[in-house]
């Protein structure tokens, strides 16, 4: 049987909101804000713990990246994004900046929603 929450980003961000990962994330002048406290974090301060990448159903140009994201304070949340000849230069600009040794691939949903 396939995944159900493979297909679109807003499934996985539930599953995600469900188990704590709340926050709402977005760059703002070379920092990650979350969108309510307008908190900003450095790189340095930035964990990606997971990655999933989507191509558009009805048009696979549309491409996007979900972040999984953790911050040294505490903070959990996702940041999307889109990628290829859409992609929002700043974000990835961002998280590629985010050193190596902060960057996991871990399960952080139950084994059954995530498949990805």
């Amino acid at each position: 049987m396939e995944n159900e929450f493979a297909k679109h980003e807003t499934d996985y961000i539930h599953r995600y909101e469900a188990i704590g990962y709340t926050s709402q994330y977005r760059v703002v002048d070379n920092r990650l804000e979350e969108f309510t406290t307008k908190k900003a974090y450095t790189p340095e301060e930035v964990t990606i713990l997971k990655e999933h990448r989507y191509e558009g159903m009805s048009n696979p140009s549309d491409m996007s990246l979900l972040y999984v994201i953790e911050t040294t304070d505490g903070g959990k949340g996702t940041i999307l994004s889109s990628y290829g000849a859409k992609a929002d230069t700043c974000v990835h600009e961002f998280m590629t900046s985010i050193p190596e040794k902060n960057i996991k691939d871990e399960n952080v949903l139950p084994p059954d929603a995530d498949n990805n």
